[in-house]
């Protein structure tokens, strides 16, 4: 379980096949890697992965071909930012929401538009997942816990702040990048539990 507070922004050193037809990432993460274990658990652009070797900074990640197809992971480049949470502790201070790491799917960003010291985002709504936002709720956004600003047919929008775009991968976002989300936990508990009532 993550909370969608970006701790570090690393730098992608490799994402290659390896001889057994497997995916490997490897990143340079050196405030992260002080503080963790092989086997840990870390949010990567929000999507869970296990720390698979650590060394002199850096951490690898091995990556499930259901990773490649549902993520934007498959498609990132050596140099590219990716931003990294650890799992919440026991008795951690919970400031985002509640995040899994479990990404259901991608989307287009459509417009970033400066105004003042801050961004408007406006990213593609995929039609699976219009039914998990709602104006003023959570979505994980490349892992960054944000809120939702306006939300319309086919799009939804997000103000971000001057910390965000310079803590995050969100600041060297482009239009027509794809982003990872993950929608609300709760809303599909929620839809689970009155399918189920029904």
């Amino acid at each position: 379980m993550f909370t969608g507070l970006v701790e570090e922004t690393g730098l992608i050193d490799t994402i290659k096949q390896t001889p057994s037809g497997g995916v490997q990432l490897s990143v340079r993460a050196p405030m992260i890697e002080a503080g963790v274990r092989l086997g840990d658990s870390i949010a990567v652009n929000g999507c869970c992965l296990t720390v698979a070797a650590m060394k002199n900074g850096q951490l690898r990640f091995d990556l499930l071909q259901e990773t490649l197809a549902r993520t934007s992971l498959g498609s990132s480049a050596p140099g590219g930012a990716v931003n990294l949470e650890r799992a919440l502790a026991a008795g951690g201070r919970l400031g985002g929401h509640f995040v899994q790491g479990h990404i259901d799917g991608t989307a287009e960003i459509l417009k970033i538009e400066p105004v003042g010291a801050d961004v408007r985002l406006e990213i593609e709504l995929p039609a699976e997942g219009a039914r998990y936002l709602v104006p003023k709720g959570s979505i994980a956004v490349d892992g960054v816990s944000l809120t939702v600003a306006e939300l319309h047919s086919d799009r939804f929008v997000l103000w971000i702040i001057p910390h965000t775009l310079a803590a995050t991968n969100l600041g060297t976002r482009k239009v027509g990048d794809r982003v990872n989300l993950e929608y609300d936990l709760l809303a599909k508990y929620v839809e689970r539990m009155l399918a189920h009532r029904a």
